[in-house]
């Protein structure tokens, strides 16, 4: 049984991506997953005299140590203004000073959505180009378009071409573990 540690990159307590990260650990059954809010995980913004004077946060060590102890990752980053959330960059910025390879081995399942209809996808395609760099490997891609339209809190991915490809997905992901 592998370990799995499920997240969303962002910090906000209403994240839609926080809400596919949950719906997507819910499917999985042969093995452990963790799920993480990082909403209420406070994490200063990362300068090298805040390193100097204070060294690394101790959450950020908790959670690399998490990460280190999974066997893979799934992780939805949300937009910005074409971009990774400044949360998820400076969180990636913290776990790559406390150890530069954070994600050496691990495989990833990398995830987004949005309200809009191109669900995050620009910022998934820099996460999925950035996080090989930290040693990460990324297994599968899925991007869910128009959030509120397409997804259910109750009843998960609305739109069935949608929600086979988010099943292959997963699964694709799962068989790499």
């Amino acid at each position: 049984m592998a370990t799995i540690l499920a997240f969303a990159g962002s910090n906000s307590s209403t994240s839609i991506n926080f809400k596919l990260v949950k719906y997507t650990s819910g499917l999985i059954q042969q093995n452990e997953v963790k799920v993480m809010d990082l909403s209420s995980f406070p994490v200063p913004m990362y300068s090298a005299d805040t390193e100097k004077n204070n060294g690394y946060p101790e959450d950020v060590v908790a959670l690399q140590k998490d990460i280190k102890n999974a066997d893979g990752l799934i992780i939805s980053v949300n937009e910005h203004n074409s971009g990774p959330s400044a949360y998820f960059k400076n969180l990636m910025d913290w776990l790559s000073r406390v150890d530069k390879r954070f994600l050496e081995d691990k495989k990833i399942f990398l995830m987004s959505t949005s309200p809009g209809r191109r669900g995050a996808i620009s910022s998934l395609t820099y996460v999925k180009d950035t996080l090989p760099r930290f040693g990460g490997e990324i297994m599968t891609t899925f991007s869910l378009p128009s959030f509120n339209d397409n997804f259910d809190p109750e009843k998960g991915i609305l739109d069935g071409e949608l929600k086979a490809g988010h099943q292959v997905a997963l699964a694709d992901f799962l068989k790499t573990l």
